[in-house]
This record gives C-alpha cells, sequence and structure tokens, in this order.
C-alpha cells in the first residue's frame, strides 16, 4: 500500500494530530508518513507520553517505525497485523496515561483485538483530560458506539513525579454504531473530587462553592469526594451530566497557588448542546469508521475537532460538515462502514 504523508502542523499543529493519524493507521494497515509533529509549540517533536503510546501500538500492531526519541519531528509509521496482549508499561514521567489510553483503546476495539494494560504515570495532569474524565464521559460515548473498555484507578499521579497506576481493559467491538445526539436535558450532575496531601477542609469549601453555584442554576449535585494516596499533591475534580441525547462533562486541577480548581464551570452550566468540546474531537475518530452518520452539537468548533476531521477524513475517505446552529454548531460524520475495511 502507498505511505500516505500528513502534516503535522496542520490545524493546532500539536500531539493530537500524531495520536489520530497512528490510530488509524493501525486500523485501516495504512502506513503513513507524520513531518512537522508539533512544529507550532514551544518545545517541538514527540513528548514521553507520545512515544509510550507509539511503543505500545508497534507492539500491537507489529509495525516497522522510525527509531523513537523525545523531540522528534518526522515519523514513519508501518503497520503489519494487530494482535491481542498483555502488557505492563511506565511512561516514566507524569505524561498522560489518558492521552495514551485515547490511542489504545479504539486502536484495539475496531480491530476486533483485546488488551490488558497496566500502565504508570500521570493520572491527572495539565493539559490533558483526567483518568476521571475518560473512565466516565468518553466510555459512556464509545460505548453507545461499540466500544467497551474499562479502566481501574490504583493509585493517581500528579505532576512532577507522576506514579500514577490504572489497569485498562479493552475488548473487541462487533461493529461501530454511529452516535446521534440533541441538547442536554438533564438536570441531575455528578460531582467527583479526589485528593491527596491537601488539606480536606480547603477542598470541601471549595467543592461547597461550585455545588452552591449548580445549586442556583437549578441542578441536582450528587458529590462524592475521596482522599486518594499520590507521590505528590494534588486534586482533581470532574462534573459530567449525561442522558440519552447528551453527555458532558468538565474536569479541573486544583491550583495550590490560588487555592482553587481552574474550573470553567460557567461554560458547563450554559451549555445546552450534546457533548462538550473536548468530547466532540473524541468521537471523529470512531465516528469515521461508523456504519452510518454521526450527528451531534457543540458551542464551539476546537483546533482539536478541526484537526481530527481533517486528519479522519484523509485517512479514512469519511465525509463531514458543520452547520451552524443558533449560538453553536452542528457537526456530521457520515462513516465508512468498519465492515468494509480490509
Amino acid at each position: 500500500m502507498e505511505i500516505m504523508e500528513i502534516d503535522g502542523s496542520f490545524g493546532e499543529g500539536g500531539g493530537q494530530i500524531v495520536r489520530t493519524a497512528i490510530t488509524l493507521s493501525c486500523i485501516m494497515n495504512q502506513p503513513i508518513i507524520i513531518e512537522n509533529i508539533r512544529k507550532n509549540r514551544k518545545a517541538p517533536g514527540l513528548k514521553p507520553q507520545h512515544l509510550t503510546a507509539l511503543k505500545i501500538l508497534k507492539k500491537i500492531c507489529n509495525a516497522d517505525m522510525d527509531q523513537l526519541r523525545i523531540g522528534l519531528t518526522s515519523l514513519k509509521f508501518i503497520p503489519k497485523y494487530m494482535q491481542s496482549l498483555n502488557l505492563k508499561e511506565n511512561i516514566g514521567t507524569a505524561g498522560s496515561i489518558s492521552l495514551v489510553t485515547q490511542v489504545l483503546i479504539p486502536a484495539v476495539a475496531i480491530s476486533k483485538k483485546k488488551l490488558n494494560l497496566t500502565i504508570e504515570g500521570g493520572t491527572n495532569v495539565l493539559w490533558s483530560p483526567s483518568i476521571d474524565y475518560t473512565k466516565n464521559i468518553l466510555r459512556e460515548a464509545y460505548t453507545r458506539m461499540g466500544i467497551n473498555f474499562s479502566i481501574n484507578i490504583i493509585k493517581r499521579g500528579y505532576y512532577p513525579k507522576g506514579g500514577g497506576i490504572i489497569e485498562l481493559k479493552v475488548s473487541p467491538s462487533e461493529k461501530i454504531n454511529p452516535i446521534i445526539l440533541s441538547t442536554r436535558k438533564t438536570k441531575e450532575i455528578k460531582l467527583f473530587c479526589s485528593f491527596s496531601k491537601i488539606s480536606s477542609q480547603l477542598v470541601n469549601n471549595e467543592i461547597k462553592n461550585i455545588k452552591k453555584k449548580l445549586l442556583e442554576n437549578n441542578f441536582s449535585v450528587n458529590t462524592d469526594i475521596k482522599e486518594e494516596s499520590a507521590l505528590d499533591p494534588g486534586a482533581s475534580i470532574t462534573i459530567t451530566s449525561i442522558d440519552k441525547d447528551s453527555i458532558i462533562g468538565i474536569d479541573s486541577l486544583y491550583d495550590k497557588k490560588t487555592k482553587k480548581f481552574d474550573l470553567e464551570l460557567e461554560k458547563f452550566i450554559q451549555n445546552k448542546f450534546s457533548v462538550d468540546e473536548n468530547l466532540a474531537d473524541m468521537l471523529v475518530l470512531p465516528a469515521s469508521l461508523a456504519n452510518g452518520m454521526s450527528i451531534f452539537q457543540v458551542a464551539s468548533i476546537s483546533k482539536h475537532l478541526e484537526t481530527n476531521l481533517f486528519v479522519a477524513s484523509k485517512i479514512t475517505g469519511c465525509k463531514y460538515g458543520i452547520g451552524k446552529l443558533g449560538e453553536g454548531y452542528e457537526v456530521r460524520i457520515e462513516g465508512v462502514s468498519y465492515s468494509s475495511i480490509k
């Protein structure tokens, strides 16, 4: 098969292009070359979590791949055949476990394989969805699309030492379903907070203030606060709102300087659409391979979403469209049907 070239500087020019392109490369057995990796970042090239994800995917799909190193800005990846594996990996830093699992889950499930993975790194870190977001929001959406996985959090890992450990289990998908979501109707909220080596009084006061704001906006709130061991002090919060027509979440880390959660709570409260900004871009990859059209609404079109739509359409040939919808947007993705992929 002819090697496909991907420009890693497209759109937001970050690691998202690498993750999406390599995942689709494995699923579709499409050799690729990615140039200009993370070109638009202050420190261009691959980071530790990218290396870990690539190394695991290399094992799973028995790929031929360039020698990996931190800072690498060009990469050739040639997949051969997928296999089920039991693995134990360590990112080696507080690099995001969630970003690694974001690659592995669809690659393994859609390829009808199994994965049992124990991985160490950062569970709740900056510039990444928390492991709680992955476990609750992403899992809800993927389950509806026919992608099944479970996450068991063994230990929390914050910056800078990391040391968080999770167990990930991915099952083979029978088929990939399109997802159709409209507008949020529920006023029921689940709020989860985990903290380590931070004053419980400070954490509880913050949660009290956040809950008060939600109640003032007529939400009912189910709260769960846990003190969980970690190497470094840290705390994270995840708020979820799920019904049959919408899957919306928000998460944040505790800022030890301001003694507050850096949470875009107003954006969550005002979101009347069907998904949050982060989930929107995560739906693109499975939707591009689904048997039918996926439809969802989002308040804004992020650079990550634009990037994923570009890469997915280039590799799979899926069709997509974005339409203005009042104060937000509707995204439609016509999948190529996984059953047709050889």
